[in-house]
């Protein structure tokens, strides 16, 4: 692929990442897309066959503008469970402020629209794998408290990291980031480890 074509790709995406950030909760159509991006509308087309592809494109160029996969070494070189839970809070709770506009603008349109939905989709499956790695880890020390099965444990641990946690308790509640990732950390660690395990 040329250098030019590369420089309107990423042209397109920026465009897509933005408009979505200013619009969230406003569908944006590939028409606005294009005219952001100083493209036509057909033109844009021969970069992204759908309005799915171009959503999950963007989503996964902000993750690689945002260094994702250099900020998961930690995570994936964690020896331990509980290393796993302190890791991925540590990632996750500072990745969130950063993705947080792109993100609200995923969560408020995915039920109406089916591209905005794929990316989503795409984006939580990340975050569900990090989550089963963790509590696979756990249960494989033997360490995973007995009330859990390990899809429950999985399901639960999801659900407690969510956007939607960390937006009503550090934007509706006012914690500090700092506050949401050291509580978290310890929230996690008293609901999934044994608690003789537990330091």
């Amino acid at each position: 692929m040329s250098s030019e074509l590369n420089d309107t790709k990423k042209r397109i995406l920026e465009a897509a990442w933005h408009l979505m950030e200013q619009r969230r909760g406003l569908e944006v159509s590939m028409s606005e897309i294009a005219k952001a991006a100083g493209i036509s509308r057909q033109g844009l087309y021969l970069h992204f066959a759908s309005r799915i592809e171009l959503m999950i494109a963007t989503s996964n160029y902000v993750d690689e503008v945002k260094g994702l996969n250099e900020r998961l070494k930690p995570f994936l070189a964690a020896a331990t469970g509980i290393a796993h839970i302190e890791t991925c809070v540590d990632v996750w709770g500072n990745y969130i402020p950063e993705i947080y506009g792109l993100a609200k603008a995923l969560m408020r349109t995915r039920d109406t629209d089916e591209a905005t939905a794929a990316a989503w989709q795409g984006s939580m499956g990340c975050l569900q794998d990090v989550c089963r790695v963790t509590i696979e880890a756990i249960e494989r020390e033997g360490n995973l408290a007995s009330e859990w099965s390990q899809q429950d444990a999985i399901e639960m641990f999801c659900t407690l990291i969510s956007i939607n946690h960390w937006e009503q308790l550090t934007i509706e509640y006012g914690w500090s980031n700092e506050q949401y990732i050291s509580r978290m950390k310890t929230l996690l660690k008293q609901t999934f480890i044994k608690k003789t395990k537990i330091k």
